[in-house]
């Protein structure tokens, strides 16, 4: 019998191997440490591997022989940003201050995944305290690179996720999102990222960047595999209160939204304010043509283009909230944990140079934290400007290009970044996924964003794997098949 193919394999692959005997989840964990052993010293994605992934794996193997019953997510080998409490490993959040110490339990989500059964391949690289959206760099592990294209960055915070997912070294994984970093790099990588609704799921036991903007999740190969994840970790929180947000709003699954055809009638505005000529790589522009060509031909009915009467993107609302929140997290982590304030952080002078001067000014910030977005008023009026237009137009949801460039040279930080993702979604609390739409002429992945109403997820997942399973743009990275 062949060996089982893990290139691009899918949670429901895997499961029916299962079924049929022809595959155990050991073996499968296996294949995957082999496959980083032969591949990750190129991209450097992961931090740290789980020591324990065989034993966990061969556990699973035995519950299943023993019930016939598979959990949601069982088996499955997945990767975990070091910015996620794990239990079992240490979680340092990209700094060489935190090596070694282990948190005393695993944060919600990881809780929730483990429940449903996940193997966790080890933990991936971010950019230090999660600080960059452009560049996954940390003081603990250095650079990450793109498989695409190993001399280019794979955008932060969650680039080691990313770059893992995409070359095939772990099912899915998760990351996190304050302003970009699940959608920056799923759109830079080829991959499906969701940043759910403010209050959706829980980040209890992530280390906060700003509290108030951000949010964990999914980022997989596939919708249906971001799906299955967000059914295992959406959900009421007590150590989270605004997760209470989320009662009465989560349907029985989220899976009951893929829909091939759900394109069909919906009704999409094209936000062209991200597609100017001016400031929009050539591909990129005609990749989103593309795009919006595609959800046209598979049904939707276009609002092209789709305006925000008095938006202001020169006025911003992000809230400098970081020593606020990292103190609080270090509290959460014992009274064992060696450090009480960032200062003391700093006092280390364990961390990368491009982070200084930003950690030197959050640790001197006496401001008090903003009010989180569904109570600060600035963020209540924004939010209510952008659904006011939807509902003028009577949309379902609004895209446009996760970045208007491409992923940059390592090393660059002066040509245009085109980061699209500060705005929209972590300043609204509204949901947002990315799906891959296509490649430049030079083979780097382009994306698009998808944003929809407040826990309209429902709509979002209808809307985007529709649109994936119409065009199939994702491809893997050449050199990592």
């Amino acid at each position: 019998m062949p060996a089982f193919e893990i290139v691009e394999a899918t949670v429901e692959d895997v499961h029916a191997a299962f079924r049929t005997g022809s595959l155990s989840s050991e073996t499968l964990v296996q294949l995957y440490l082999d496959r980083i052993e032969a591949y990750d010293d190129s991209i450097n994605a992961f931090i740290m591997l789980n020591p324990h992934a065989l034993a966990e794996a061969a556990a699973l193997d035995a519950e299943y022989a023993k019930t016939g019953v598979l959990r949601p997510l069982h088996g499955i080998p997945v990767v975990v940003k070091d910015n996620y409490d794990t239990a079992d490993m240490q979680t340092t959040g990209g700094s060489a201050a935190l090596e070694g110490l282990v948190p005393p339990d695993d944060a919600w989500q990881v809780a929730r995944l483990k429940e449903a059964g996940v193997v966790i391949l080890g933990k991936t690289n971010m950019a230090e305290w999660a600080f960059s959206p452009y560049v996954t760099i940390s003081s603990i592990d250095g650079t990450t690179h793109n498989p695409y294209d190993l001399s280019r960055v794979p955008a932060g915070s969650s680039g080691g996720t990313a770059a893992a997912v995409a070359a095939n070294l772990g099912m899915f994984g998760l990351g996190t999102d304050t302003g970009n970093s699940i959608r920056g790099p799923s759109g830079h990588n080829a991959l499906v990222g969701i940043r759910s609704t403010m209050g959706l799921t829980s980040r209890d036991g992530i280390i906060p960047l700003y509290l108030r903007n951000d949010i964990g999740g999914p980022m997989a190969r596939t919708v249906e595999d971001a799906v299955r994840v967000l059914d295992v970790i959406a959900g009421y929180d007590p150590a989270d209160p605004i997760t209470e947000r989320s009662e009465g709003h989560i349907p029985d699954s989220y899976m009951d939204s893929l829909d091939p055809d759900g394109l069909e009638g919906a009704r999409i505005g094209v936000f062209r304010w991200y597609m100017r000529p001016d400031s929009t790589h050539p591909d990129i522009l005609a990749r989103m043509e593309e795009a919006v060509s595609d959800l046209r031909a598979a049904g939707a009915e276009i609002i092209d283009p789709f305006e925000i009467p008095d938006l202001k993107f020169e006025e911003s609302i992000w809230c400098e909230v970081f020593k606020h929140d990292v103190e609080a997290y270090f509290a959460s982590r014992g009274p064992d944990f060696p450090y009480k304030t960032l200062d003391d952080i700093i006092a280390t002078g364990k961390y990368s140079d491009y982070i200084e001067d930003g950690l030197k000014s959050a640790a001197a910030w006496t401001e008090p934290p903003c009010p989180d977005l569904y109570t600060h008023p600035p963020n209540i009026e924004f939010r209510n400007m952008v659904l006011g237009a939807m509902d003028e137009h009577g949309l379902d949801a609004f895209v446009y290009p996760t970045w208007s460039f491409p992923a940059r040279l390592i090393g660059d930080m002066d040509s245009a970044a085109g980061d699209n993702s500060q705005f929209m979604a972590p300043q609204t609390g509204l949901p947002a996924i990315q799906v891959p739409i296509g490649f430049t002429t030079e083979g780097l992945p382009v994306g698009m964003t998808f944003i929809g109403r407040l826990f309209a997820e429902p709509t979002l997942i209808r809307l985007s794997y529709a649109y994936e399973q119409a065009t199939r743009r994702r491809r893997p990275p050449a050199a990592f098949k």
